[in-house]
């Protein structure tokens, strides 16, 4: 099965499509054109990647719809995901982080819709579009931001902190609300969710179950609503 479909220019899509996302949101209508015009786009199907740790970084990504999971690959050659990115951000910018290789390996979450350019113009869409570099750079801050805070977390709290800790980080980034509560807008796994929180995939079960049992949190088939947020802000701080 192809990773993804073919690619498709979009020489008619909308200005309006980027005009709304903060890399592109203080640029004028025919600045945005040129943008359109120089990118290719794909449907990726979920479970695939976009661009895998190590590799040569030939482009970067806005993905326009869905999730991706950034993972890393251990010595051991282990998968281990390290964050959620939800649509409207930047993927594959590994010219912000001065390398020429991907840092990590991207993997949509979800069916997803990505814009990619050629990473040669990068430097001119620093140079030339107000707000890119600024909003690039910004986004590279909060995932440093994220991950130092995770890094503390994983010093200092137990186990149950850190997992009420990342559910509360999952719904504030990807939160939906529906009636019961707020749920976690993609299929996240167990696995996944004892990987941010560096725990077992059974302490993760037993957690989930006990929540599940005070009426704090419902899990199935990859979905996690959180239905009571304000016990498990309380968890988090315990």
């Amino acid at each position: 099965m192809d990773k993804a479909m073919a690619d498709k220019p979009f020489p008619r899509l909308d200005e309006s499509l980027l005009s709304h996302m903060p890399p592109f949101s203080k640029l004028a209508k025919n600045q945005i054109r040129t943008i359109l015009d120089q990118a290719s786009s794909r449907r990726y199907q979920a479970g695939v990647a976009i661009f895998d740790e190590g590799a040569e970084a030939s482009r970067f990504y806005m993905l326009l719809d869905g999730y991706v999971r950034v993972v890393r690959i251990t010595a051991m050659g282990e998968q281990v995901t390290s964050l959620h990115i939800p649509s409207g951000q930047l993927v594959g910018i590994a010219k912000a982080l001065g390398r020429n290789t991907y840092p990590a390996t991207a993997i949509t979450a979800t069916e997803a819709i990505v814009l990619s350019w050629p990473m040669h113009l990068w430097d001119g869409f620093v140079a030339n579009y107000d707000g890119f570099a600024t909003e690039t750079y910004k986004t590279v801050g909060n995932r440093v931001g994220e991950m130092n805070n995770r890094i503390v977390e994983m010093a200092t709290q137990q186990v149950e902190q850190r997992v009420a800790n990342a559910l509360l980080r999952l719904i504030h980034q990807t939160g939906r609300k529906i009636d019961i509560g707020i749920e976690i807008d993609f299929p996240i796994t167990r696995q996944e969710l004892s990987e941010l929180t560096a725990t077992t995939l059974h302490t993760v079960s037993r957690l989930l179950s006990s929540w599940e049992k005070q009426g704090i949190v419902q899990s199935k088939r990859k979905r996690i609503t959180v239905t009571d947020p304000h016990a498990l802000v309380v968890l988090s701080n315990a």
